[in-house]
């Protein structure tokens, strides 16, 4: 089934899914928060693009920068160094740091190269999520492809929602 043009957003998510988030956070009574660096904040516009978002939205970051995810989330200057900004274990930082400088008790995350450009060992495309809830950290990596800048961080905060949506079973 198509959502009809009514549910589309302004950040150009299908309404559902953020909309599922806030009501499970909102009947779970938890708090959501967002570390972003290539989406630069359209995972958190997506939430709070519908009505009523702050009962849930605690805040989101924009750390674009290697400084700013060092100084706003305590992403370890030593693991950007090992593994480079775009790696799960920076996303796994960023996302723990999102909950420990928030009142939040998920936090999503995303660091990746949307393009254009990247590299033979990062190429565009690469994104690499993280999410902590419930004690627990997960990350994993996802290949867009060359599919364009604003195809990737589209594909990218798409998918974490969907993470977070996804949280909420595995802790229910």
């Amino acid at each position: 089934m198509r959502c009809r043009p009514c549910c589309v957003l302004s950040s150009g998510i299908d309404v559902s899914i953020a909309a599922q988030i806030l009501d499970i956070a909102k009947q779970r009574g938890v708090m959501v928060t967002c570390a972003e660096s290539c989406t630069g904040g359209m995972i958190a516009a997506a939430l709070t693009d519908i009505a009523g978002s702050s009962a849930v939205f605690e805040r989101g970051f924009v750390t674009y920068t290697n400084a700013a995810k060092q100084d706003m989330l305590d992403v370890k200057a030593t693991t950007l160094k090992a593994h480079g900004a775009v790696s799960e274990e920076v996303a796994r930082e960023m996302a723990c740091g999102a909950l420990a400088n928030s009142d939040a008790q998920i936090a999503v995350s995303v660091t990746g190269i949307a393009g254009p450009g990247g590299s033979e060992h990062k190429p565009e495309g690469r994104v690499c999520f993280g999410l902590a809830h419930n004690g627990k950290v997960f990350s994993e990596t996802i290949e867009f492809g060359a599919l364009g800048r604003e195809k990737v961080r589209e594909g990218a905060r798409d998918h974490a929602l969907q993470l977070i949506l996804s949280s909420f079973s595995r802790s229910a």
